[in-house]
């Protein structure tokens, strides 16, 4: 999940008690006629996709929705879709919409990204469809036209200062609240998560589907279970990866919370690749010493910050630091970076080369992201910084490798527009029992702690796997076979286990 902005690209300036299945899923093309689902034809009109890089069977297609659901003669705004149809027609038994992340991220490219690590059978079964939802990208765009320097993660992020002062951070959050106001429109007040399930339902009624099957991953899990909530019978297979806590007296800020737990989880996994022998990064002879090796070297750039051409802010200091900790341990992969990074900052040799997002990209992602957390719930404790340094405090202490961010003062402390409507109460009752919830043991993100709530909320309409491994995304991202064919036989066949599954490592 990103929270405010996150483009997760490495380095800008920048979670048990489950009965274990032994017996894994075996993965069956399900008949063509299963759905029966109609074919889309002329609701949308299809063109080749703009842009590089892309599978050359992605199309494009604009699908108009209301601004407010509520008057559906009113304004108008419009969504961009896409797709990849079915590898093989024959075997086509209907549509599986790719839920996009963030809130704010971009969906219009994933079914050349994502669809891409779907299996052949996956591809032959189904169109492979996402979206920009509204206020994103290619849909009608929105922005708050904010300062270079308030684009920094570490500015939407809230960091507190080196000391746990939230000052800057109390003027930070009413400058991009203030800024959201004044130039974030009608389009930007009408984001919540509620439009997008409303929104959801349009793109499938275009697309001619009586029913979609559907794939979200980090907040396209809460997205998907909202969906899935409001209009139950028009869901078909169900699958939401790296789960949202769907609490609907918290909602963003219980994930932002969340943030001080899931790194706790992931960090050991880093501290032990950081402590590998055969390693040639290797950071530190033991996995107990890589821990307060980070912290006393964060402490250090607190005091005395490392210039850094090209990041935004121009040095790695310590919160940028814990920033890129946090990014890192979305992945495995990412760890070489992130030991290239500490390395360099600790023997002062060269730092890597900054990577960071454009403006214009962060612009809309900030807006965005910022419109669905505080226009979805108004759990935000009153603007008093004082409640808030107090729960910085408290989790400094507990929870040092996030600095108190997670439970800081943010702007939706100051947002200007109170919720239209409250937050969807997601329920065991009045869906059918499609949902399969997949996640990572040790997600820095959206972590098990969360993800049970998800599980608890649906009751017997889910199952849930959880795969023992780290990182956030658990579908077709860690190569287990166990969690992969889980979900691939569900997709395929519509039998999910019978009961909740613990996959181990490989």
């Amino acid at each position: 999940m990103r929270i405010l902005g996150s483009r997760k690209p490495g380095f800008t300036s920048v979670a048990l008690t489950l009965p274990v299945l032994a017996t894994a899923l075996v993965a069956l093309p399900a008949p063509a006629s299963a759905a029966a689902a109609p074919r889309p034809e002329t609701a949308v009109r299809w063109e080749k996709c703009p842009g590089s890089g892309l599978d050359p069977r992605q199309e494009c297609a604009t699908v108009s929705v209301p601004l407010d659901h509520a008057k559906p003669r009113g304004s108008r705004i419009s969504l961009a879709v896409s797709r990849i149809r079915s590898d093989n027609p024959a075997a086509r038994r209907g549509t599986l919409l790719l839920i996009p992340g963030g809130p704010g991220n971009s969906g219009i490219n994933e079914p050349s990204r994502r669809g891409k690590a779907l299996p052949q059978s996956v591809r032959d079964a189904y169109d492979i469809v996402s979206f920009d939802p509204r206020g994103v990208g290619r849909s009608t765009p929105v922005g708050c036209g904010l300062a270079h320097e308030d684009l920094a993660l570490v500015k939407v992020r809230p960091w507190p200062d080196a000391d746990g002062g939230i000052e800057g951070n109390t003027a930070t959050a009413r400058r991009l609240a203030d800024a959201c106001a004044a130039q974030g429109g009608e389009v930007l007040r009408s984001i919540s998560t509620r439009n997008e399930a409303r929104d959801i339902d349009r793109i499938r009624q275009a697309l001619g589907e009586r029913k979609l099957s559907a794939w979200g991953v980090s907040y396209g899990t809460y997205a998907g279970a909202v969906y899935a909530q409001m209009f139950p019978q028009r869901t078909d297979r169900w699958v939401l990866d790296s789960n949202d806590d769907p609490n609907p007296e918290r909602v963003a800020r219980g994930w932002l919370a969340n943030y001080q737990i899931g790194v706790e989880d992931a960090f050991p996994d880093f501290a032990a690749w950081a402590a590998d022998p055969g390693n040639p990064g290797r950071l530190a002879e033991t996995p107990a010493e890589v821990r307060p090796m980070f912290l006393a070297l964060a402490a250090r750039l607190d005091r005395a910050p490392i210039p850094w051409p090209g990041a935004n802010p121009e040095e790695l200091n310590g919160n940028v630091l814990r920033q890129s900790l946090l990014d890192s341990l979305y992945s495995k992969a990412r760890f070489p970076a992130l030991g290239r990074l500490i390395t360099a900052a600790r023997d002062g040799s060269p730092l890597p080369a900054a990577s960071t997002p454009p403006d214009e990209a962060m612009q809309n992602t900030v807006a965005v992201s910022g419109a669905t957390l505080c226009n979805d719930a108004d759990a935000w404790p009153d603007a008093n910084p004082a409640v808030y340094a107090k729960d910085v405090a408290k989790s400094r202490k507990r929870y040092p490798l996030t600095g108190g961010m997670p439970v800081n003062i943010a702007l939706c402390a100051f947002w200007h527009d109170e919720p239209r409507e409250r937050p969807v109460r997601v329920t065991p009752d009045g869906g059918p029992s499609n949902i399969l919830l997949i996640q990572n043991l040790r997600d820095p993100a959206t972590p098990l702690a969360g993800a049970l709530k998800m599980r608890a909320a649906f009751g017997d309409r889910a199952r849930m796997v959880t795969v023992d491994a780290v990182g956030h995304g658990a579908y077709r991202a860690d190569g287990n076979a166990c969690g992969d064919d889980a979900v691939t036989g569900f997709l395929l066949t519509g039998e999910r286990p019978s009961r909740d599954t613990l996959c181990a490592t490989r």
